[in-house]
């Protein structure tokens, strides 16, 4: 059986930045991580399965909603705990904190953020539980950057409301028991709304052939004439700064994540580099090994400062979009570069499941991509430095 011997990089002491309760919690998260996803997670991804068997584990270690109340269910957890717990997972596997990411950032959060009491009393304890997934539709086929074209509509019919349209690229939609669908209304304001499965006309087609986030289930949400009753609308919330609160949520998730993947291939890379022998001694005895080995260690102390800064700034509610979109576009960034060294450094075993570079780097590339791309994050920070929008 895999043995996941991993070991956290820390060049610049950053764990004296963290409290002794924070500390508990990511060690707690890194325990189950080497118990239960590491032996695993290559036989699933190779396979292109989720492993649902995982869903009860994420849940009892706090993983769903961290960050949401105690009293429905969440763990009443600060900002850096809950980030600490994304980069665990996401050492793992990017997918399996996709899963946590959907359930606790982009399901949870809008319920309880912009739902009702009522709406947040029958569906966070069982989110926070696991007993009920969810997933997000923002997405749709044709618009993805640009969500505020999106097609997908309701209008009234009395008691309810009648849903159309689709939705593409949703982590866990095929299991999903219940979606946060955001869609425009009749007047082309852009609302939120659960749909519950089994409502007549929601259908959740898996997506099949994928070569990144094996491991990660995805699919589309398709509304054909769905009847979602009025009190399943979100009451405090209007227009696109709904969905998007939600992304910095999760975004701020992905900064953290990404940094566990990195740090992964970092140790892999590291631990190969003193055991593979050439030419007579380790290959980290060589300079160009070295460099590759000293900038992936520079690099990762940077994010780990930078997501840290990031934590207490959310924690202060003084976080802005642009500072999580620079977070998120860094951590990744850093996160496939040194997926790419590290592959070179382990040679031909790099390509193996042996190893976990090429998953990672698999999964980066979809990282890279959802929850706003590299180039668009690039733009925000772009329009915040010089006040200008290239974007129109």
């Amino acid at each position: 059986m895999y043995q996941d011997r991993f070991q956290q990089p820390d060049y610049y002491q950053v764990d004296e930045l963290f409290t002794e309760e924070q500390k508990l919690i990511r060690d707690m998260v890194r325990a189950w991580v080497k118990k239960e996803v590491s032996p695993i997670i290559e036989e699933y991804a190779q396979r292109g399965e989720f492993p649902k068997l995982l869903i009860k584990g994420l849940a009892e270690i706090g993983c769903f909603g961290p960050t949401i109340p105690v009293e429905y269910g969440g763990g009443g957890l600060d900002s850096i705990s809950y980030g600490l717990m994304m980069q665990e997972i996401e050492r793992g596997d990017s997918g399996i904190r996709s899963t946590a990411s959907v359930q606790g950032s982009l399901v949870m959060y809008p319920i309880y953020a912009y739902g009702s009491e009522a709406q947040r009393r029958k569906y966070l304890p069982k989110l926070a539980s696991g007993e009920w997934m969810g997933c997000f539709g923002l997405t749709e086929p044709d618009y993805g950057s640009n969500p505020s074209d999106m097609i997908s509509n309701y209008k009234d019919a009395g008691d309810h409301v009648v849903l159309n349209g689709a939705k593409m690229w949703i982590s866990n939609a095929p299991f999903a028991d219940i979606a946060v669908v955001w869609a425009k209304d009749e007047g082309g304001d852009i609302r939120g709304l659960i749909v519950e499965r089994g409502m007549q006309g929601f259908t959740t087609p898996e997506t099949h052939g994928k070569w990144s986030l094996r491991a990660s289930s995805t699919g589309e949400l398709v509304f054909d004439n769905v009847q979602v009753p009025k009190e399943n609308i979100f009451p405090n919330v209007k227009g696109l700064k709904g969905p998007l609160g939600c992304l910095s949520k999760a975004r701020y998730g992905i900064a953290w994540g990404a940094l566990g993947a990195a740090m992964d291939c970092y140790d892999s890379a590291l631990r190969y580099s003193k055991e593979r022998i050439q030419f007579g001694k380790p290959i980290g005895s060589f300079q160009l090994t070295q460099k590759k080995l000293a900038e992936m260690v520079t690099e990762i102390t940077k994010a780990q400062l930078l997501v840290w800064r990031l934590g207490m700034l959310m924690n202060e509610n003084r976080a802005t979009s642009g500072q999580i979109s620079m977070a998120k576009r860094n951590s990744v960034e850093i996160a496939l570069n040194i997926a790419r060294e590290a592959r070179q450094i382990h040679g031909g075993m790099g390509i193996t499941g042996e190893y976990p570079i090429m998953r990672h780097m698999m999964n980066l590339e979809s990282v890279v991509t959802y929850e706003g791309t590299h180039d668009i994050h690039l733009l925000i920070t772009g329009m915040d430095v010089t006040g200008l929008n290239a974007f129109k």
